[in-house]
């Protein structure tokens, strides 16, 4: 495996970044032109019904953002020619045939120009609608690795997936594929094209019947859930996710293919700057509840191991997995995390969090300082359902019964503890196949490629990717959860 330099790689290089809006993405693309302003051209592709669209997304949701403050301030005016000489914005849609690039010269101008397509676009909610998931998870990323194929000198496509598309696996999970028709969960024959079908049957019953939009939206959240259950996965995002992998594995041909599965992704650890976050993003949502004082128990095995990588060391092993596999027919897969090398507890999130919040509070509206304590932790299910019954489904009933003797007095306080308790119910519903997570994420293939970033010369310095040089405490304490308070709290 040679690479060499990475900076020198990028050079004159054409690169297809697609999900361009997304939180990866606009890590990735202000990488580049800071670190390597002679690119020759990154195509962006957003989401959007034409070319004024895209640009009004494009400076609102992108380079509008406080990450692109160091580029900023390294180019000054000249910011501008350079995004403009650099950047061209492609409106489509990945869920559509051709990305939905509706222009035909822009199609071909990018048919002959790319060098590589790095797929970042996703949708993450675990319960995302079926069809809105399928498409852009699934599809999304069929469409990709066709349009990949018709590009003329393409050396190398990166698809991004999820290390958690491993579903509620155990023990050491492998850098290994998945494959479409496989017996999954004792079911055989998970197929697209049947899972497309059985979407279009429920939306045109749906419809039939006169449901309003509403009630198709929840009806396909729904049929998400029981379609990735029916497989074994634990949501609809990992379900789609995994078929994606399965996807361009199975249509690749002779492209040369990455597959990258991050774990939970988080906040910069040091470039542009530490501490960058968007978005309520997977643990953060408990760091906003616990930090706020909404979270006062939960759920969970405190001596389980939860995988946490920053984002900017996904993107520097993006760039590091490019470079490695240029005109190299094949298929490699990256997981990119942490509980191998760099093992964090629940238990020392936990401590973490009770650390930050004791001594910087969130201020409430009120001007009042949020006092939080230890977090209640119960180890079952079983034992999390009676706490809540006892705790506060029975105090809400009492408060539902004083409201209506005394004129709706208490509606206040009911209506403050039925969204505390709503709160935590979604939380625990989303998140319960991960809070028991017994598995731990293989990453030889990922170190091969830190090694050989090593051996031949690669700016370790500019291009780090190794989880071991992280001190848990410090990062939380003085970076990420910082970061959530000042980006993400509201």
């Amino acid at each position: 495996m040679e690479m060499g330099s990475l900076i020198q790689f990028l050079e004159n290089k054409t690169i297809l970044v697609t999900g361009a809006t997304g939180f990866l993405a606009k890590i990735f693309l202000e990488k580049i032109l800071r670190v390597q302003p002679n690119v020759k051209k990154l195509f962006l592709l957003l989401r959007a019904s034409d070319a004024k669209a895209a640009a009004h997304r494009f400076h609102n949701e992108v380079i509008g953002k406080d990450l692109f403050r160091v580029l900023k301030e390294k180019c000054g005016p000249d910011l501008k020619a350079l995004v403009t000489e650099k950047v061209t914005l492609v409106p489509g849609d990945i869920s559509h045939d051709d990305l939905g690039i509706k222009d035909p010269d822009l199609r071909q101008q990018m048919l002959d120009q790319i060098d590589a397509i790095v797929n970042l676009a996703a949708n993450t909610k675990f319960d995302e609608r079926y069809d809105v998931a399928l498409g852009i998870n699934a599809l999304g990323a069929k469409h990709v690795v066709n349009f990949a194929k018709e590009c003329g000198k393409v050396e190398v496509l990166v698809h991004v997936s999820t290390a958690y598309v491993c579903g509620e696996k155990g023990g050491l999970i492998q850098e290994e594929p998945y494959q479409m028709g496989e017996t999954l969960n004792g079911v055989a024959g998970l197929d697209i094209d049947s899972e497309t079908k059985v979407v279009e049957e429920k939306l045109n019953e749906l419809r039939a019947d006169g449901a309003t939009e509403e009630a198709i939206t929840l009806a396909m959240k729904d049929l998400g859930i029981q379609r990735a259950t029916r497989y074994g996965w634990p949501n609809t995002y990992v379900f789609t996710k995994a078929m994606g992998e399965m996807l361009v594995g199975q249509l690749k041909e002779n492209l040369p293919l990455v597959i990258l599965r991050p774990t939970i992704i988080t906040s910069t650890f040091k470039e542009p700057f530490p501490g960058w976050v968007e978005g309520v993003r997977t643990i953060d949502s408990l760091a906003v509840g616990y930090g706020k004082g909404k979270l006062t128990c939960f759920l969970g095995d405190m001596k389980s191991i939860i995988d946490i990588i920053p984002a900017d060391m996904v993107v520097n092993s993006i760039i590091a997995a490019m470079a490695a596999h240029v005109n190299q027919p094949g298929k490699v897969i990256y997981q990119m995390g942490s509980s191998v090398r760099n093992p964090l507890k629940f238990c020392n999130l936990r401590d973490y969090g009770l650390k930050y919040f004791t001594k910087h509070p969130w201020i409430n509206k009120d001007g009042k300082p949020v006092k939080v304590g230890p977090v209640k932790v119960l180890a079952s299910m079983a034992s999390f359902r009676r706490y809540m019954a006892i705790r506060y489904l029975l105090l809400l009933k009492g408060l539902e019964l004083a409201n209506a003797a005394f004129c709706k007095y208490f509606q206040g306080t009911y209506m403050d503890l039925n969204r505390k308790i709503k709160f935590v119910m979604r939380l625990i519903e989303l998140y319960r196949p991960y809070l028991f997570f017994e598995g731990v994420f293989d990453d030889m293939n990922t170190e091969k490629l830190r090694i050989a970033a090593r051996e031949t010369g690669t700016e370790s310095d500019v291009f780090y990717f190794d989880p071991k040089c992280i001190d848990w405490e410090d990062y939380f304490t003085n970076i990420h959860i910082p970061g959530v308070v000042k980006y993400v709290f509201k």
